[in-house]
């Protein structure tokens, strides 16, 4: 129970949460074990952490839908509990009245917590503003977008003016646009004096926070700013590209083991590996001599500077999170054909009714590649799937799939494909062990083969001997890692992967993604789709689409280096007024705010920069910093799609 507030001890100045030695444990089970922290007024504050780190349990008892167990959470110096009306929490499984109207939803938030009729009106107005949801109040909320949802989810959370705002895990399933608009609402919100804590995934989100605290196992690891956490680290990223990535990662992870102190970590991506080393110079020459020695062409190194997830990373090295190297899938035999084709599609479209989904896409896909399709809702990129799997007949173009032309639903050619939907397609009201048998018995894994497939299934996901927990009861993470053993036991040909870390923390994505490559590179063809940016690195060749057609192609360094102009980083003394200004002179999309700095896109800096350090000056917002720093992938589809976006209109 949080102590009685007579008895708490008196809160430092400023601070509006302040958590100190909370504990919160189910029967012997512990799930929080004695964390402290507090958040300032109008700060936006980060708890970051793997599932099952405890980061659901201390929302739900900020929120004061549950009781601390032990140690003391005071919220605006009063218990939760006594503190729920000035909160607006945004729970993972926020559930919207699917058949009411954005204004219904919104009026119906405003009654449950007593808003004035004129209170009401005027608040739904600004955030509807806001959201950029205005034009769209009348449609059903089941009829919206996921980021739609989301940003409508938050308008209900803001409606009640509440001093605090709680949001767990609130973009998950979100497209990219989506979520840079909800975060630029955040920073918004802040400005007028909200206090956000939030739960996120993302570790790129987590850098638009004012402060984050890494959690796992129940406890804290650290807390601080984005940039001294990095800071911290005390480490240097280079980034390595080369013709032989395949080669040259297990290469130099076998070198690394000796060079322990120098090489912190390993990290591949779909056309470069990342290292984490202490010393600059030295991991260069231990990167050229490891190519040198295994007789691979002499790579590219870049310096770069390490994000919050190599921070994160680093901090789980040797704990009980981080589990290693997976168990090795037992493949029957090398898929020989890597290199040629394995999905096609030449012009394909398709319309229902008089809407035309997907307009004229060609891409091809090879055996042994990974290939990304990326964009945002509503782009087409879960119904040109559908095609390209044989799902749907397209209206217009030609495909091929595994060689066949035709006959593309046939159960022959069924057994040779994999498919994980964007929906969690495991059945949660059976047993894990259940759901395995039932999979391995629709694609047809021989019966000799099917024990050791399903226990490299446990083993991967770490949940040997747990065979008979109901597969509901899992966390994300777990479930996402199970639903992908289970569509590749009969080691396919070619696979389908509809955003397949969709809500998982960084640990469990870079464990899928160690899969994903074990199969690629014995041939296996996979065309994945995501929302999350740095997990699209992982793709050796990515597609972007937009209102149903593809408008960029390329490798992730291929589509970053092609963006026009410049991105500037740019510290001023108030940012969310410097964002104002800026905005007035360029579009809203160019514009991001990351905790304490913006991020311009800027086409044609000589001459944009000047009037922006201009505007900035009349309204007495003074420059600390600028400089040029390399486009993300977020920052190259966010470009490409709005550009696109303009000329449709």
């Amino acid at each position: 129970m949080s102590a009685p507030a007579e008895t708490r001890t008196k809160t430092e100045a400023g601070t509006v949460i302040d958590v100190r030695d909370f504990c919160k444990s189910y029967g012997n089970f512990a799930a929080v074990k004695g964390i402290s922290f507090q958040v300032k007024k109008g700060e936006i504050f980060g708890l970051i952490g793997p599932d099952g780190a405890g980061k659901t349990s201390t929302f739900h008892v900020m929120g004061g839908v549950m009781n601390a167990t032990s140690g003391d959470i005071s919220i605006l110096d009063q218990s939760p509990r006594d503190a729920r009306k000035k909160i607006g929490y945004l729970t993972q499984q926020f559930s919207l009245h699917l058949d009411l109207s954005i204004q219904e939803n919104l009026a119906y938030s405003a009654g449950i917590r007593e808003v004035s009729d004129k209170e009401f009106a005027e608040r739904s107005e600004r955030y509807l503003k806001l959201m950029d949801l205005t034009r769209f109040r009348d449609r059903l909320a089941g009829q919206l977008s996921g980021g739609m949802k989301q940003k409508l989810a938050l308008c209900c959370a803001l409606v009640s003016r509440p001093e605090i705002l709680l949001l767990d895990e609130p973009t998950t399933g979100v497209d990219p646009v989506s979520r840079r608009e909800f975060w630029d609402v955040l920073a918004e919100v802040a400005a007028e004096g909200v206090t956000t804590a939030v739960a996120t995934p993302y570790l790129d989100e987590a850098e638009r926070c004012n402060r984050v605290a890494l959690m796992y196992g129940g406890k804290i690891s650290d807390i601080g700013t984005p940039k001294e956490l990095i800071a911290k680290l005390k480490l240097h990223r280079l980034e390595v590209h080369s013709d032989n990535i395949e080669d040259l990662e297990p290469a130099l992870t076998k070198a690394a083991r000796s060079e322990r102190e120098l090489v912190s970590d390993i990290q591949e991506y779909g056309d470069r590996l990342d290292l984490l080393v202490n010393d600059t110079a030295k991991g260069k020459a231990f990167v050229e001599e490891t190519a040198r020695s295994a007789n691979i062409g002499a790579p590219e190194i870049e310096d770069s500077e390490p994000n919050l997830e190599n921070v994160f990373i680093s901090k789980l090295k040797g704990s009980d999170e981080e589990k290693g190297e997976e168990k090795q899938f037992k493949f029957e035999k090398k898929n020989e054909k890597k290199g040629t084709v394995a999905i096609g599609a030449d012009k394909i479209a398709i319309n229902f009714g008089s809407f035309q989904a997907v307009k004229s896409v060609s891409l091809e896909v090879g055996y042994g590649q990974i290939f990304g399709l990326l964009g945002a809702n509503g782009a087409g990129k879960t119904t040109t799937i559908k095609m390209l799997c044989g799902l749907l007949t397209p209206s217009h173009g030609e495909m091929t799939l595994a060689g066949a032309k035709s006959d593309l639903r046939s159960s022959k050619l069924r057994k040779r494909i994999g498919y994980m939907s964007q929906k969690f397609t495991l059945y949660e009201d059976l047993s894990i062990k259940q759901n395995l048998e039932f999979y391995c018995g629709v694609y047809e894994v021989p019966r000799r083969e099917r024990q050791e497939k399903m226990d490299w299934v446990l083993e991967t996901c770490g949940l040997k001997g747990q065979e008979e927990l109901l597969t509901g009861s899992l966390p994300g993470g777990w479930k996402q890692r199970l639903s992908f053993g289970a569509s590749v036991m009969h080691q396919p040909e070619i696979l389908f992967l509809d955003e397949p870390t969709s809500g998982c923390d960084p640990l469990a994505r870079r464990q899928l993604w160690r899969l994903i490559r074990q199969f690629a590179r014995n041939g296996t063809a996979v065309l994945v789709t995501t929302h999350f940016l740095e997990e699209a690195e992982h793709c050796q060749k990515l597609a972007f689409m937009v209102a149903g057609e593809i408008v960029a192609q390329g490798s992730p360094s291929e589509i970053k280096e092609s963006q026009p102009g410049k991105l500037i980083k740019l510290d001023t003394d108030d940012t969310q007024k410097a964002a104002r200004v800026v905005r007035q002179s360029l579009d809203a999309w160019k514009v991001a705010i990351f905790a304490d700095s913006l991020h311009l896109n800027l086409e044609n800096p000589e001459k944009e920069f000047p009037q922006i350090n201009e505007a900035l000056k009349k309204e007495n917002v003074n420059v600390i910093a600028e400089r040029e720093i390399p486009f993300s992938l977020e920052d190259a589809f966010i470009g490409i799609v709005q550009r696109a976006s303009g000329k449709e209109e």
